[in-house]
């Protein structure tokens, strides 16, 4: 791994670093140190991205959007190497590294648009001899605030949006990830961007609150848990941001008897399981309805029983270990929390070891069966590969259950009836809906749609959402009566 560096003004430089070590989940194997960073460090990105924005904003849409062109085939010419250094920092298995990287790929696709997507509208004779449009207009510099567990795909989740509207941006990756992000930077470096467009800053905490309390910042963009997301948003706002935090979840799927009991199996498996349960949209709870308590259980611990835990370099590794080995005794401890509280661990994976990775932060997946509803479990975000199971009678439990949660990222159904499908999407109280469809992730050309504590904001990431985040609206109104006409 190289040296974790900030790239400021197109150039690279050397960034605070602590005495924290960074090592690969897996192995334990040094990859470099972590990352303080200064409030120093982001005036100076800001100060780049500030002097850079006129002529930026200023560069036709159609100009912008051939650097974006060209990012996207560097991505693809190097799509090996970075989905490799997303295994070697995060952990993630090589379906899961190319998948997310395929993801975040799109989202530079759907960018290209942007001569479409930022046109403004206009009407003529609003009154007589009167005309009245409207232009999307940039909106300065950006700060961008990303997470560990998708080094690549949350960050052009907002980039490419962001440069394509005319802002210049300043990004900052989580301190646990750095080196996938660094990667990225080189290949946009290579595109030929102007200098100082877009800026990276590694660091922790100082440099969040030197992004949310710089007064050139104009908005924000955030992924992480909910209360960062909460403080985050607050600290943004009350300095005249504009902002959009993505929080965390308790996402539940609730399965009918009449679900296919095979493929349910294995999608929920993989939504619960897949990226050791760090992501966002992972299934926590299965709420299962009537008689399907009677088969899915023992599905699913098969399935979570069989699991091939490992090293995600190795091609035949099904998941792999969380971010840090305080992650995993975390984990280990709620699971702890819930057999105390009344809940059956049918399967337990807290003690697994791999062979020849004594260092790794492996856990084998967990299946609590029955967690009350009063224990902690219910409402909190494990962030492991932990699945509960709540058996119930009818889908109006399970969607009032859902109500409660404080949490709105996700909610999906299994079942082969239409009408109870309909019945939970049009009811179930959650921003991303699946059917027979267990990690309802958005398309980049749709909004990544939480609510309630998953989400603080207005407008969302992706599609159209991200066009309104990343402009100003300006009304024109105009008069030109004949008599002020030249006369030739």
């Amino acid at each position: 791994m190289t040296e974790v560096q900030n790239y400021i003004e197109g150039r690279w430089l050397p960034s605070t670093l602590s005495n924290t070590e960074l090592c690969n989940p897996s192995t334990g194997e040094l990859l470099g140190h972590l990352a303080a960073g200064t409030e120093e460090e982001v005036a100076e990105a800001v100060r780049a991205a500030s002097a850079a924005f006129p002529g930026w904003a200023a560069t036709p849409a159609p100009d912008r959007i051939q650097f974006l062109f060209r990012f996207k085939q560097l991505l693809e010419d190097h799509f090996e190497e970075i989905a490799r250094l997303v295994i070697i920092e995060n952990g993630k298995t090589l379906g899961e590294a190319k998948g997310e990287l395929r993801r975040g790929i799109e989202n530079v696709e759907v960018a290209c648009g942007i001569p479409i997507l930022m046109q403004g509208y206009s009407l003529d004779d609003i009154a007589r001899g009167i005309d009245e449009f409207m232009t999307r207009e940039s909106l300065g510099v950006v700060g961008i605030i990303t997470p560990f567990n998708f080094p690549v795909m949350i960050p052009l989740w907002f980039l490419p949006y962001a440069i394509a509207c005319g802002n210049t941006v300043v990004i900052k990756p989580s301190e646990r990830v750095p080196f996938s992000m660094l990667r990225v930077m080189k290949l946009l470096e290579e595109t030929g961007l102007p200098a100082g467009v877009v800026n990276l800053v590694n660091g922790g905490k100082p440099v969040v609150d030197a992004l949310l309390d710089h007064p050139l910042v104009r908005a924000i963009s955030f992924v992480g848990s909910t209360p960062v997301a909460k403080y985050i948003y607050s600290r943004g706002s009350a300095n005249g941001k504009r902002v959009q935090c993505q929080g965390g979840a308790k996402n539940h799927v609730v399965v009918l008897p009449d679900a296919d009991v095979d493929t349910t199996t294995r999608i929920i498996a993989d939504s619960a399981f897949g990226c050791a349960g760090q992501r966002c949209l992972a299934v926590s709870v299965t709420l299962t309805v009537g008689k399907a308590r009677d088969w899915f259980t023992d599905s699913i611990s098969t399935a979570a029983a069989s699991l091939r835990v490992g090293d995600g370099l190795n091609p035949e590794t099904q998941m792999g270990p969380v971010i840090t080995s305080a992650s995993r005794d975390r984990v280990r401890s709620l699971i702890e929390k819930g057999v105390q509280d009344g809940a059956k661990p049918v399967v337990d994976g807290r003690q697994l070891q791999v062979k020849g990775h004594d260092q790794g932060n492996f856990l084998g997946a967990s299946i609590l069966d029955g967690v009350p509803a009063t224990s902690e479990l219910a409402d909190t975000e494990i962030f492991g590969p932990v699945l509960s199971l709540v058996h119930l009678n009818t889908v109006e439990e399970a969607i009032e259950l859902i109500a409660r949660s404080p949490y709105g990222n996700a909610a999906s159904i299994f079942t082969s009836s239409g009408a109870a499908a309909r019945q939970f999407r049009k009811s179930v109280s959650t921003g991303n809906v699946g059917i027979n469809i267990g990690v309802a992730a958005p398309m980049a050309y749709f909004p990544f749609s939480g609510w309630k504590s998953s989400f603080f904001g207005v407008m969302h990431a992706q599609g159209r959402d991200a066009i309104e985040f990343y402009t100003d609206k300006k009304v024109t109104i105009e008069r030109w009566p004949k008599n002020w006409s030249r006369q030739f």
